[in-house]
């Protein structure tokens, strides 16, 4: 593990909202250590990853994602087959996060929406701006009162807006979609 771990928690406690503070009490342990953890002063124990996982709600081996590789591409490169899956096929959206660290002031997923699969509605608007390309499939893209279908190759952007999608096609639509900050 690298620097990008304390770089990961520290992105994911503050998209959660939870303060030093809490999260630290949150696992049983002091506000110092948890500091030196974000600024990738002390490695945490594999019990303490796990608790912190758990409470930032990613699996353990999130952390780990490309702890296989070469040190100097760890945090800088994530290879394809190290990426970890977010969301499940029940729900019509898979995706995959595309950022070697949540650390930068953006992160990039791949979302696959399943053919018949939709948000079921708007969801609520959230403090980011998002943007993103679609590769393949059709995809409506639903910003408030506004319903625009997607292409291959057509691109959005939008920011703090409420918003839904569906894809009504008979074959998956694929997403590479970039938010900013890293929301994960």
């Amino acid at each position: 593990m690298r620097h990008h771990v304390g770089d990961d928690i520290r992105a994911l406690r503050k998209t959660r909202g939870l303060t030093l503070k809490r999260l630290a009490a949150d696992v049983g342990r002091s506000l110092g250590w948890l500091s030196q953890i974000e600024r990738g002063q002390t490695t945490p124990s594999v019990r303490d990853l796990g608790l912190l996982a758990e409470r930032l709600g990613v699996t353990l081996s999130f952390f780990f994602r490309s702890s296989g590789r070469a040190p100097q591409e760890q945090g800088l490169v994530l290879r394809a087959a190290d990426r970890p899956s977010i969301g499940s096929a029940e729900t019509g959206l898979t995706e995959e996060l595309l950022s070697p660290t949540l650390g930068g002031s953006f992160e990039m997923i791949r979302s696959v929406f399943a053919p018949g699969a939709s948000s079921g509605g708007p969801r609520k608007a959230r403090p980011t701006e998002d943007g993103g390309v679609l590769l393949s499939g059709r995809l409506t893209l639903i910003l408030g009162e506004t319903e625009v279908a997607l292409a291959p190759g057509d691109s959005f952007q939008f920011a703090g807006a409420d918003y839904g999608w569906r894809n009504e096609g008979p074959d998956p639509a694929v997403v590479i979609w970039v938010v900013s900050p890293p929301i994960y």
